[in-house]
């Protein structure tokens, strides 16, 4: 065990859960983390798995895509999960977290494991030895032409955004109500500023006409799906938003008795609910006309913005065609892991760290490679993100769209199709995991 050791890139979400990973295996690792002397466009801090956009990490219910990877997360003992729950703040049926409070629990898990060495520098080139590239799809210009050189084939990218964040003592509350959807008692998560058919129509005008900081119009190819700014969304056609982030479907205005034409969530960003982002809102406006037009919104007329919204380029590798099942880069010691591979979303980037550190420590061990089953949510999202025929890749989250279809032949509704699906990864996770205890895998609460 004294001679296993591993360089880990990048201190995010997929860096943080791989060191963590492979110290508890006896691994020694050193972690760099180019933070805070080298910043990227999007951090605003030096800390250790900083969340750079929004601070959910999406639905827990075991018949989605999103709740069954945590419940694997879970089996699989992930540190990082463990953490986003103590850290959590209401959000309905979703898990979101108070992002501060999240990465000082994720410092303090790293500090706790002495044969983790944390170094902040910018890591130029790709290290010697066993290496783990973490380093996010905002790595360092250096790093990003070592790992293009390395994997070779094509460097793709895409936009993404980020939704701005609000004072909540900034907020009119005689004007917003706090309500989850189908919540009758009026007691839910989220903040709801209602729209009017005539207060929508103006926001919409102003939404779409306002001035942006990236001036051009975006192919689809060019935005993530999950993370198009809301005025792109909005220039798809006037109601396009009415039907997605502001669906009113389930509110009740207490002012009017009636369901809104139109209403913006807020969410809370941190346990003491001084902070709300604006669900869905994620933008590429300039701060000025931030403030315009999102102060246009009932009840935020007179928001501070703590954070106003941003939007910057990712990048990821053709990773079905550069990266083995395990992804690593064929015939080197490098593997890489998280959003830089195009598994995109926070859960499915604290997975790629996970099974990055299984993997490399199976690797040290002279075990066998791990391979989930195809049928889970991470096995079917690796699956997919390694298989040579995927055509046009593109940035992908775990989704019930991947997995392969149910043998039987029954024909099912939609969610009794999610809850076979979650029940058939279950047994098949439970008993590949029961077949490798030497992965040394200790889970967590499931």
């Amino acid at each position: 065990m004294d001679e296993m050791f591993v360089t880990v890139v990048g201190g995010g979400l997929a860096g943080s859960e791989c060191a963590c990973q492979l110290a508890d295996r006896g691994v020694r690792v050193r972690l760099i983390e180019m933070r805070p002397d080298t910043m990227s466009p999007a951090h605003h801090t030096g800390h250790l798995a900083e969340l750079v956009c929004s601070n959910s990490f999406k639905a827990t219910r075991i018949d989605s895509a999103a709740g069954l990877l945590k419940d694997e997360l879970e089996r699989m003992g992930s540190i990082l999960l463990s953490c986003a729950r103590q850290a959590s703040v209401p959000a309905g049926g979703a898990l979101a977290v108070d992002r501060e409070r999240f990465s000082e629990l994720v410092e303090q898990e790293v500090a706790s494991r002495p044969n983790i060495e944390v170094v902040h520098e910018e890591a130029t080139s790709i290290p010697d030895g066993q290496v783990v590239i973490a380093a996010g799809p905002l790595c360092s210009a250096a790093l990003s032409a070592a790992v293009h050189e390395l994997v070779g084939g094509e460097a793709l990218s895409f936009f993404d955004a980020a939704a701005p964040i609000v004072d909540a003592s900034t907020l009119d509350m005689d004007v917003l109500f706090r309500q989850s959807r189908y919540d009758e008692a009026g007691q839910g998560d989220y903040l709801n500023a209602p729209m009017n058919k005539e207060e929508y129509e103006a926001f919409i005008d102003a939404l779409v006409t306002a001035e942006r900081v990236v001036l051009k119009d975006f192919e689809t190819t060019d935005l993530f799906q999950a993370c198009q700014p809301a005025e792109e969304v909005a220039r798809k056609g006037r109601d396009a938003i009415r039907f997605g982030a502001m669906k009113p479907v389930g509110l009740v205005d207490p002012r009017t008795g009636r369901r809104p034409w139109a209403a913006v969530q807020l969410r809370a960003e941190n346990a003491d609910c001084t902070a709300y982002n604006l669900v869905g809102f994620q933008t590429n406006l300039t701060f000025p006309e931030q403030r315009r037009v999102f102060r246009m919104i009932p009840g935020l007329e007179q928001a501070e913005f703590f954070r106003y919204g941003v939007m910057h380029r990712n990048t990821f590798v053709d990773a079905p065609h550069v990266l083995d099942r395990t992804f690593k880069v064929p015939g080197t010691t490098v593997r890489l892991a998280g959003q830089i591979t195009g598994t995109e979303g926070y859960t499915e980037a604290i997975a790629s760290g996970l099974l990055a550190a299984l993997n490399t420590y199976a690797d040290l061990a002279g075990l066998e490679p791990v391979y989930l089953p195809a049928t889970g949510a991470l096995g079917s999202l690796v699956a997919y993100a390694t298989d040579p025929a995927t055509q046009d890749y593109q940035p992908m989250h775990v989704n019930f769209g991947i997995v392969p279809p149910l043998e039987d032949g029954r024909r099912r509704s939609k969610r009794d199709r999610y809850a076979a699906y979650a029940e058939r990864a279950q047994a098949d996770l439970a008993a590949y995991l029961a077949s490798r205890a030497d992965l040394g895998i200790k889970a967590g609460l499931a």
